[in-house]
């Protein structure tokens, strides 16, 4: 039987269909004369902050590639990537909340929700890769 945390390793690569999905609903409008625009552009980012939620459910011990590697041993690069992906957070959050609290129609409004789920997503990705760069900062063969 697998454990827990191996289910939840399991589990995260589902962020790529919810990604795909995404992705369909922003080039949606593409084809369809930009009919349904604000609807499908929410629909995809609501699809995308799940994927990213999704993908902080991978293993923290490891990278995925030898970008991040090089990104996630470095304090210094990590405090950027990390500031960075804050400054996401608060801006999609940011957008999603006055979209929902204080604006009563147009595209902020109809967007608001999928702002909100990226925002979310972020927060989770923050976590993710805190845990990544401390595990990886404190292995013993960070420099190979």
């Amino acid at each position: 039987m697998k454990s827990p945390r191996q289910i939840f390793h399991l589990t995260s690569y589902a962020q790529y269909p919810f990604l795909l999905v995404g992705l369909f609903f922003c080039y949606r409008p593409l084809f369809t004369d930009l009919q349904a625009l604000w609807v499908d552009m929410n629909l995809g980012l609501v699809f995308m902050g799940i994927g990213v939620s999704f993908s902080t459910l991978q293993d923290t011990t490891k990278t995925q590639n030898n970008f991040s590697k090089r990104i996630f041993q470095n304090p210094r690069y990590t405090r950027w990537f990390l500031i960075l992906s804050i400054i996401l957070v608060v801006f999609f959050m940011g957008l999603g909340i006055v979209g929902l609290v204080w604006v009563n129609s147009g595209p902020l409004h109809d967007l608001a929700y999928g702002f909100l789920s990226l925002g979310v997503g972020f927060v989770g990705l923050i976590k993710g890769a805190t845990e990544i760069a401390e595990n990886l900062q404190r292995s013993p063969d960070r420099n190979t």
